[in-house]
């Protein structure tokens, strides 16, 4: 992205924000392409060519956000997210998993396994840098540092934790997003485009199964208040809660 230094000088704002990004991919034209991309757009690569190289970059340069390609030589993408998410240092850094299959199968395993989006290979260059963009924008919105109660729920923003009853439920950034979503606006129908735009960033067809697998494994993690995330057929979601909207 280049931007005029005349315009930076009016419009500091318009300065981009540095990020290092890990690609774990084993392709070597996909990995420069997405390195000539990425540096273009200001941001620092790292690049690792197996997964359990991507697994020992991830802890010791702890990346804003990371590329994992799903087919890696010694260990699959899948394992290597199941790791990340198991360990508090990459719990919560954002994920976009790369696969080269079509099948729904693939994009929900990764999903499933804590991934915050899935791009089939070949992408768009343009595209996979829009949605890197936006994780990366929404991740800095939500770090408010004030709380929300409401009823059982007590919302850390600084932290990004969601309390129920005083016990933190284990969420992914993408699932604390998406009930932060609900818990701002309780009692409110929200439409798939809203929920997709407001938590991912960006609009996507809302035919996509991405949102009602997220919702699925939310309510499991809310246990028996889940059953208070109503879906609304041919519309969206809403959280109904008999409780105050704020505290």
């Amino acid at each position: 992205m280049y931007i005029p230094i005349e315009c930076i000088k009016q419009h500091p704002t318009l300065l981009p924000i540095m990020k290092q990004i890990l690609v774990a991919n084993n392709e070597p034209d996909v990995v420069k392409l997405m390195v000539a991309n990425l540096r273009r757009e200001g941001h620092q690569p790292i690049t690792v060519t197996s997964g359990r190289a991507a697994i020992a970059a991830a802890m010791e340069h702890t990346p804003d956000l990371i590329v994992l390609d799903l087919v890696l030589p010694d260990t699959g993408g899948i394992d290597v997210l199941r790791q990340l998410r198991r360990d508090p240092k990459t719990r919560d850094t954002p994920v976009i998993m790369l696969t080269g299959r079509r099948l729904t199968g693939d994009r929900i395993a990764g999903l499933e396994t804590g991934a915050d989006d899935c791009l089939n290979k070949p992408f768009n260059p343009r595209e996979l840098l829009l949605r890197i963009h936006a994780i990366l924008r929404r991740t800095q919105k939500v770090s408010r540092i004030h709380e929300l109660h409401i009823g059982p729920f007590h919302l850390d923003r600084k932290n990004f934790v969601l309390y129920f009853d005083d016990q933190a439920l284990g969420l992914t950034l993408t699932e604390y997003k998406l009930v932060t979503q609900f818990l701002d606006n309780p009692n409110v129908l929200h439409s798939r485009s809203d929920l997709l735009t407001g938590v991912w960033g960006y609009h996507e067809d809302t035919n996509t199964r991405t949102l009602d697998t997220h919702i699925r494994r939310l309510r499991e993690k809310l246990g028996r208040l889940g059953d208070h995330i109503e879906t609304v057929r041919g519309y969206g979601y809403q959280l109904n809660l008999p409780l105050p909207a704020a505290a």
